[in-house]
């Protein structure tokens, strides 16, 4: 016995070559992104460097500097501002849309939510420029509001698809002896639904406000020049014309970096990420 479990054992601990293969090219990719970082955060703290593997001194000036001149201080405020709109209008139309396809059986049902699954799946750039020709010609594009809406394309249907798990968890028996009780629809979702799907809600309304801020090609598309997020006025301090600081456009860089981390770790604290898996729920015909 003891011979032919040492030879699998030590076939464990080697491995095959081909996942050797494998974890070489994810240390080297993991490796290089390190590096990429590591060179941004450190720039963004240095004086000069021109050549060696340090720069020559350490500040903290350029992040001052970058608030300053890019006005961070209202950028950020433009990207809080749409971020929790797209929130709260994804959620007031997501939620209910969610609790009719979780709930009713219609024909179609699975073209539907193919279709909420288009905005997610295909790139932003594919349906971003029809739609921010559209919003121009209707004026809604170039504010705040075109910014908006554009970003509500692909949010609410991420609720939707988030949101219809959690509701099909909770079983339809709960809301038939609240009616029996004599609760009516709107006491039946402040009182009885509203409390359970609040886990739901939250989770949606984190991962709708990461995926706002985050988003770039629709709010490009429709941003004007006082309706741009923190990702759109970065790409335009690295693309202006003028002499800027490579210091001062990597410390932009790195608040914008670290906005996305804090809301990401918020996120996966609320969120657990097997629960995103859209799933269409095979109802059987009465």
């Amino acid at each position: 016995m003891a011979t032919t479990v040492a030879p699998r054992a030590r076939r464990r601990i080697v491995g095959s070559p081909s996942s050797w293969l494998i974890w070489g090219a994810v240390t080297f990719f993991l490796v290089n992104l390190a590096g990429v970082i590591g060179a941004v955060l450190v720039s963004s703290f240095g004086t000069q460097w021109f050549g060696t593997w340090f720069p020559n001194g350490f500040t903290t000036s350029w992040y001052a500097t970058a608030w300053r001149e890019f006005g961070l201080l209202d950028v950020v405020g433009v990207t809080l501002q749409v971020s929790l709109l797209v929130v709260v209008i994804s959620v007031l139309i997501g939620v209910p849309a969610a609790y009719v396809l979780a709930r009713r059986t219609f024909p179609g049902k699975k073209i539907v939510y193919f279709a909420f699954l288009l905005p997610i799946l295909m790139p932003p750039i594919t349906y971003g420029i029809p739609l921010a020709t559209v919003l121009y010609k209707f004026g809604f594009a170039g504010n705040a509001s075109g910014v908006v809406l554009a970003n509500l394309v692909p949010s609410v249907p991420f609720v939707i698809l988030t949101m219809t798990p959690f509701i099909e968890q909770i079983s339809p028996s709960i809301e038939s002896a609240a009616r029996m009780c004599g609760a009516t629809t709107r006491a039946l979702f402040l009182r009885v639904l509203g409390p359970l799907l609040v886990p739901g809600m939250l989770a949606a309304a984190i991962l709708v406000l990461v995926r706002t801020v985050g988003m770039f090609e629709l709010t490009f598309l429709t941003a004007g020049p006082d309706s741009q997020t923190l990702v759109v006025a970065l790409y335009y301090s690295m693309s202006a014309a003028g002499i800027r600081a490579q210091q001062a456009v990597d410390a932009m860089a790195v608040i914008y970096t670290s906005t996305m981390l804090v809301l990401l770790v918020v996120a996966l604290r609320f969120v657990n990420p097997t629960q995103l898996v859209a799933r269409v729920k095979e109802t059987p015909e009465p």
